[in-house]
């Protein structure tokens, strides 16, 4: 065999395994699971390459590639496993371009490995072996390793879902695994628990009526588990952590602590709207719950902006981050913010480069100067932050990460002095004398310590009546209670379809509580029995006090099969946006103003909607209605076109007339309408159009989803 042949054989070989050996040198066999599995698929990923023509092995090759490195990456930054409904992100250019920033990996051996070996595959092809009896022979192997790894897998499920499967095992088996459904029908009927559907302010209120706050401030902070606060850390019974958030520890010594604080779900604009809306995230990956809240404008008049809106407050959103990804600049307004900013609104340049926007030290200064304009006016105000620093690739300067034993641990300590000293300074503003502040976080990153730590969220409550609260606040709350909590606290009216309890009161009586991460559904009952659960329908059951915690001694197989009772509740709960009579109306436009670039650079970031990643179900038709108005044009006028995408592919099923050519001064748009015969997933509009100072008004953009049927 040629040199070249031999070289490009091992770098083959290195390829597939290259998982395989990453895991052993770092976990040695403490995942002997997780080895099977990635040998299984190693070996089977081999045989398969070793056999193909040389342009499948180019394709299969890259892809692999490129899915174990960003696999990896998910597993560092989030201690997740990749799922089929994850594939839309890497079709995403912004979210890819921003997390890729400046090849900022936290593993760059195996990066390195895959690429230089791939790119060994693509370069230097090699003949098929003529000895075709190997090709069946490496498939019996890797079809015997992974069948003892799969009742290995089957017996040991209480262990973490990365510890067990490869990523690609893992993507397989997520998108073949079938959980029990009901019809639409009988999810419409279902019964969910009264305390997942319910407003409770039974309990015994700490403070008199009157408070000593009139503005709120909310502070999320991007990823950061209750693991990182040294004192809920100890409360929930956990050794000292590698990272901790001592500054912040000590700039709150006054602060009421939340240590059993529950985060719903994986996803920034899922958290938002869990802790602005009084309702429990979709525990899905399906449309985010913010989305389909802009086809029931009443309910979103129930989120917490609107209700403090409508009662005085002037109301305020404030990210570090662009506001177009995920939809916020729409999902905002909608919920009841005022005024609306991302990064446009900060003049002070970052110190260092970071993609997804303001760092944390400038993020917070700005905050401050914004917090000093609203105490100018007379109106009491609310205004919500939302950091980004800590988000991957991470928001700090390498001479510094190096410092670090991983990126994320540095932008986690850079997060830590920055928010302490933004506290600090509030305090010596005399903010913190008449504002109720509530520190907490959009999701969980989760740790290698357990896979439940990705449900784990930070609670952290300042309020002026500091010695008349508990220093640890007993109980089970989540991101769900925000809304209740404020609103109970200034003694307004609670809308009825906001759900959950109250920080400010205490209740004798254990409650349910609901989240889904990590590939795991959890569910903690009023009787104070806690079950964890697989896609597959697998459960385990044991006696505990909190859906979070170290799972319990006696965590054994749910034999009575209750436990599967979470899979209608989780598809309950996440059809309560849902129209009863299938009819839904999602609005993506109002009137808003949008100046069009000169050139067209590409559709995600020219978009002039946020209408992406909707899902439709099967047997459904949508309407599209589309209304513009040109206000500005150059002289050749504007020609708009729209793009229809499912998984960032284009399609060619669905047929749309093109828009009329537009001058300055003139109105047109577009009607028509497809049938979706199956379900249709991570489906986008884009709206596009280019001219040199032009300016459209985008008056109408209506999207029609009519599922029932007939």
């Amino acid at each position: 065999m040629p040199v070249k042949s031999r070289i490009s054989l091992l770098a083959l070989g290195l390829l597939t395994m290259t998982p395989f050996l990453w895991r052993l040198v770092h976990k040695g066999l403490g995942e002997p699971i997780g080895l099977l599995s990635d040998a299984g698929v190693g070996i089977l990923l081999f045989a398969l390459l070793l056999y193909a023509p040389h342009w499948l092995r180019v394709i299969l090759a890259t892809l692999w590639a490129v899915f174990s490195i960003g696999s990896q990456e998910l597993v560092t930054a989030m201690r997740r496993l990749p799922t089929w409904e994850d594939l839309h992100y890497l079709t995403d250019p912004a979210f890819v371009s921003n997390s890729t920033a400046g090849l900022e990996v936290s593993s760059p051996a195996l990066v390195w490995t895959m690429l230089l070996s791939a790119l060994l595959v693509v370069f230097l092809p090699f003949p098929r072996p003529r000895r075709r009896a190997l090709f069946p022979a490496g498939l019996a192997v890797a079809a015997v390793i992974l069948a003892v790894q799969s009742y290995l897998s089957i017996a040991n499920d209480d262990q973490s879902v990365a510890a067990r499967h490869n990523a690609l095992h893992w993507l397989v088996t997520d998108a073949l695994l079938s959980p029990p459904r009901l019809t639409p029908e009988e999810l419409a009927r279902y019964p969910l628990p009264e305390g997942l559907n319910e407003l409770d302010l039974g309990g015994r209120a700490l403070l008199p009526k009157g408070t000593g706050a009139k503005n709120v401030l909310i502070i999320a902070m991007e990823g950061i588990p209750g693991l990182y606060y040294p004192e809920i850390r100890a409360a929930m019974g956990l050794p000292q952590n590698s990272v901790s958030m001592d500054a912040l520890a000590a700039s709150t010594p006054q602060a009421m602590l939340i240590p059993d604080f529950v985060d719903h779900s994986h996803q920034t604009i899922r958290g938002l709207y869990a802790m602005l809306c009084g309702d429990f995230s979709k525990l899905s990956s399906e449309t985010p719950k913010a989305v389909e809240l802009q086809g029931n404008p009443d309910r979103a008049k129930d989120c917490l902006p609107a209700q403090m809106a409508k009662q005085g407050w002037s109301t305020h959103y404030l990210q570090a981050a662009g506001l177009s990804f995920m939809g916020k600049d729409r999902v905002m307004p909608l919920v009841g913010f005022q005024q609306v900013h991302g990064t446009e609104w900060f003049k002070e340049a970052n110190p260092f480069p970071f993609n997804w926007g303001v760092v944390d030290s400038v993020f917070f200064r700005g905050a401050r100067d914004y917090i000093a304009e609203l105490r100018k006016q007379p109106r009491p105000w609310m205004l919500t932050l939302l950091t980004v620093g800590t988000h991957q690739p991470y928001a700090v300067p390498d001479e510094v990460a190096a410092r670090y034993p991983s990126r994320r641990d540095a932008t986690v300590d850079l997060l830590d002095h920055a928010v302490a000293q933004f506290i600090k300074d509030l305090r010596a503003d005399g903010v913190l004398e008449d504002t109720l502040v509530m520190i907490t976080s959009d999701e969980s990153h989760g740790s290698e310590k357990g896979d439940w730590i990705s449900s784990w969220g930070l609670g952290v409550v300042l309020a002026p009546e500091a010695g008349k609260l508990p220093r640890l606040k007993q109980g089970t709350y989540g991101l769900v209670d925000v809304e209740a909590s404020i609103l109970d606290y200034l003694g307004q009216p609670i809308p009825a379809s906001v759900i959950g309890r109250s920080f400010f009161r205490d209740y004798s009586e254990p409650r349910e509580m609901v989240s889904s991460t990590a590939s795991k559904r959890r569910w903690h009952t009023a009787g104070n029995l806690r079950y964890e659960c697989l896609s597959d329908g697998r459960c385990r059951v044991g006696k505990a006090k909190s859906l979070l915690g170290p799972p319990p001694a006696e965590f054994g197989r749910d034999e009575e099969g209750t436990g599967a009772e979470i899979f209608p509740i989780t598809a309950a709960l996440n059809r309560k946006l849902t129209p009863e009579r299938n009819l839904q109306v999602l609005k993506f436009a109002d009137g808003e103003i949008r100046h069009l670039p000169e050139k067209i650079r590409g559709e995600w970031s020219d978009s002039l909607v946020g209408a992406q990643y909707l899902d439709f179900p099967a047997h459904s038709k949508v309407r599209v209605s589309i209304k513009v108005k040109v206000l500005q044009a150059p002289e050749e006028g504007v020609q708009l076109r729209l793009a229809l995408k499912q998984w960032e592919h284009p399609l060619a099923d669905i047929q749309h007339d093109r828009f009329p050519l537009l001058h300055a001064r003139e109105e047109g748009g577009i009607e028509f309408s497809f049938e979706n015969t199956l379900p249709r997933q991570a489906f986008s509009f884009h709206l596009l159009g280019e001219g040199k100072d032009a300016v459209v008004e985008l008056e109408q953009f209506d999207v029609t989803v009519d599922s029932r049927g007939g």
